[in-house]
C-alpha cells in the first residue's frame, strides 16, 4: 500500500541522514520532528488503511517517529561534543593569565587581623581552638547554670543526637581550655567564628566572629581592664574616641559591663547602626568570676583577672559603612571586590 511505502521511504531517509553542523541538525529536527514535519500527514492516511492492517500501520508510524527522535538525540550529542572539542582547541595555553581576577581579603578578616595586631602590641597571645565544643567547656566551666536560657535549643546549635556536643556559642570555650592547661599569668586573645540560633536580619546573624580576651594574674583590677579597652578603642576607632561602660550581666564575669563607642548620628548609616542613640555597643567585659577560676583549678584567693569579647562584624560594618550584616555572608563578588585596595 502507498501509505506503508511512504513510511519505508522516510525511514530510509532518516537512517541515511548525515549531519555535520548545528545548522544541519536544526534542519533535521524541523523536517522530521517540527510542528510541520513530513511524518505528521501520514497519520491522516489511517482512514484509508484496511481495518485488519490498522494496528500494523499504527505500530509502523510510532516506530518511524521513535527512530526520528532517537536519531536526533544521537546527532545532537555528537554535534555538542564536536563543538566542545573545537572550543578546547581554540584556547591558547601559551597566553599569559588574566590578572583581573585578583582576590581580596574579606572585610571580617581585615578587621579581625587589625584587632589582633592591636592586642599583640601589649602582650596578648593568640589562642585558637575547635568550633565543635562540648557542654563543659562552652557552658559549665564558664559558670553557666543548667537552667540558663543560653543552654536552650533555641539559642544553641546542638549536634544531631547529642546533648553534650554543640557549635560553640562564644570563644570563651578557648579561655576554659587554656586555663585548665596553663598556670597564670595568662594573657590571651581568642579570635574565631561562633554560632547562635538567632533570626537573621540586617543587624544579626546565626554565625558571626568574636575576639575574646583574658588576662589573669595577681592583683588584676577593673581599672586595668578599663585602661586596656580604652587603649583598644583609640587604636581601633581613632585617638579622640570616647567610650562608656554600662553595667551588665554575664555568667562568667562579676562585675560585668557593656562597652559602647560614640559614633554620632551624622549619617543615615551611623543613625541606623546605633539605633539613633549615637552609641555603638562593641564589646562585653568584666572581672572573671571566682567560680570560673575554681572550675579551671585556679585559686581565686591568689589570682584575679578580666575578660572581654568583641564582635567583629559590627566593627567591620562601622569601618566600611556597611548597613546590612547579611552582605558579609552572601559571597557576592561584586561586594567583596570593593575591599581589594584594603590589603
Amino acid at each position: 500500500m502507498e501509505a506503508f511505502n511512504k513510511i519505508e521511504t522516510i525511514l530510509s531517509e532518516i537512517e541515511a541522514s548525515e549531519v555535520n553542523s548545528a545548522e544541519m541538525l536544526e534542519a533535521f529536527r524541523i523536517k522530521y520532528l517540527g510542528t510541520k514535519n513530513m511524518i505528521k500527514p501520514i497519520f491522516a492516511e489511517m482512514k484509508n488503511v484496511p481495518n485488519d492492517r490498522k494496528k500494523e500501520f499504527g505500530l509502523a508510524l510510532n516506530n518511524l517517529k521513535k527512530v526520528a527522535e532517537d536519531k536526533y538525540s544521537a546527532l545532537k550529542e555528537i554535534i555538542s561534543q564536536q563543538e566542545s572539542d573545537r572550543e578546547k582547541e581554540s584556547i591558547d595555553l601559551t597566553l599569559p593569565p588574566d590578572s583581573d581576577f585578583t582576590g581580596s581579603r574579606h572585610p571580617v578578616s581585615l578587621v579581625m587581623n587589625h584587632m589582633i595586631n592591636i592586642f599583640e602590641k601589649i602582650g596578648f597571645v593568640v589562642e585558637e581552638e575547635r568550633e565543635i565544643e562540648d557542654d563543659w567547656h562552652n557552658f559549665t566551666a564558664m559558670n553557666t547554670p543548667d537552667d540558663h536560657p543560653a543552654r536552650d535549643m533555641q539559642d544553641t546549635f546542638y549536634l544531631k543526637n547529642s546533648v553534650t556536643n554543640l557549635l560553640r556559642t562564644h570563644t570563651s570555650s578557648v579561655q576554659a581550655r587554656v586555663m585548665t592547661r596553663q598556670e597564670p599569668p595568662i594573657r590571651i586573645i581568642a579570635p574565631g567564628r561562633v554560632y547562635r540560633n538567632e533570626t537573621i536580619s540586617a543587624r544579626s546573624h546565626c554565625q558571626f566572629h568574636q575576639i575574646e580576651g583574658l588576662y589573669i594574674d595577681k592583683d588584676v583590677s577593673f581599672a586595668d581592664m578599663k585602661q586596656t579597652l580604652l587603649y583598644f578603642a583609640k587604636e581601633m576607632y581613632g585617638p579622640k574616641t570616647e567610650i562608656r561602660l554600662r553595667p551588665s550581666y554575664f555568667p562568667f564575669t562579676e562585675p560585668s559591663a557593656e562597652v559602647d563607642v560614640w559614633m554620632g548620628t551624622d549619617t543615615d548609616i551611623t543613625y541606623k547602626l546605633t539605633k539613633g542613640t549615637g552609641w555603638l555597643e562593641v564589646l562585653g567585659c568584666g572581672m572573671v568570676d571566682p567560680k570560673v577560676l575554681e572550675n579551671c583549678n585556679i585559686d581565686p584567693e591568689v589570682y584575679s583577672g578580666y575578660a572581654f569579647g568583641i564582635g567583629i562584624e559590627r566593627s567591620a560594618m562601622q569601618k566600611y559603612d556597611i548597613s546590612d550584616i547579611r552582605l558579609l555572608f552572601e559571597n557576592d563578588v561584586r561586594f567583596l571586590k570593593q575591599f581589594s585596595s584594603a590589603l
